[in-house]
């Protein structure tokens, strides 16, 4: 496991692929690099000729904790940014899926120099999606800060997740200031709240303008709240010259997976577990930029 310092954090990473174009693959939510699902789709994207950077996010996987910016989204883009910077790698494909494509279009959008290349699917947006983000992911811990000060972010699952993947991630949450860490939670929070003008959480439409690159977007499921249709075709709509595509996995596949997690069917959720299918369409696209 490979990992350099960025911005104060230590970021791990691992690259699949000794030749050819390189890759940025990023998963959704706060789930780090070895999720199930995302690196047979790498293995996939090497097989057709590429390499593959599969890294954890702050507060993913064994990467440090870290809490700046005006969104985590925006944190990741830097820290995204400096990761490339620190290994010496030029300009390269951005392929994510669900927060893994905010992440990479808001790279895009800030860092245009860093991209030859965009690949986006299941791209969170409408009430729903961007309601239940914010509900999920900064008000558990903003409670809990509020009502038990710092002390008890280490007790929560999911830092406890960060904790056992990477110790040193204690004692960097019980150095957060509590205050500061609520003026942030409270940023990120009001990046969920639906604006008119943002298509995707916290970033103004006209910041698509930035996005000059190929870029493909497979479209979202019919019925997928998390994932609306209607959010990816208002993004192959802002991003100029883009191209949109049917999902290749099952229509409502985003839903049946979460009824049958939900029923306790399945031992995990399997979000990602389609998105191997999705090699050949990508593999087509960037072969022909």
């Amino acid at each position: 496991m490979s990992s350099v310092e960025v911005n104060g954090g230590r970021v791990v990473y691992e690259i699949l692929g000794t030749t050819g174009d390189l890759i940025v693959l990023t998963p959704g939510g706060r789930f780090g690099k070895d999720v199930s699902g995302l690196r047979p789709l790498a293995e996939a994207l090497v097989a057709g000729g590429y390499r593959v950077l599969l890294w954890d996010r702050p507060n993913c996987g064994a990467s440090d904790v870290q809490f700046f910016g005006p969104t985590e989204s925006h944190m990741r883009a830097e820290t995204l940014r400096e990761l490339l910077r620190a290994l010496a790698i030029g300009p390269c494909v951005l392929a994510g899926g669900s927060g893994g494509a905010r992440d990479s279009m808001l790279t895009a959008m800030l860092y245009p120099e860093l991209v030859t290349g965009l690949v986006l699917w299941n791209i969170v947006g409408g009430i729903y999606g961007t309601f239940n983000l914010g509900a999920f992911y900064v008000l558990p811990s903003l409670q809990t800060v509020r009502g038990r000060g710092i002390a008890g972010l280490p007790r929560m699952r999911e830092w406890r997740e960060r904790i056992a993947e990477n110790p040193a991630n204690e004692q960097r949450l019980l150095a957060l200031d509590k205050d500061e860490f609520v003026k942030l939670s409270l940023r990120w929070l009001n990046a969920y709240v639906s604006k008119p003008g943002q298509t995707i959480p916290g970033v103004d439409d006209e910041m698509f303008d930035r996005i000059r690159v190929p870029s493909l977007i497979i479209r979202g499921g019919a019925n997928d709240l998390d994932h609306p249709k209607r959010t990816s075709l208002e993004v192959h709509c802002l991003i100029e010259g883009s191209t949109l595509i049917e999902p290749p996995w099952p229509e409502d596949y985003w839903e049946r997976a979460f009824e049958e997690y939900s029923s306790g069917k399945l031992d995990h959720f399997p979000m990602f577990d389609t998105w191997v299918r999705a090699a050949p369409a990508i593999l087509e696209f960037l072969d022909r930029r």
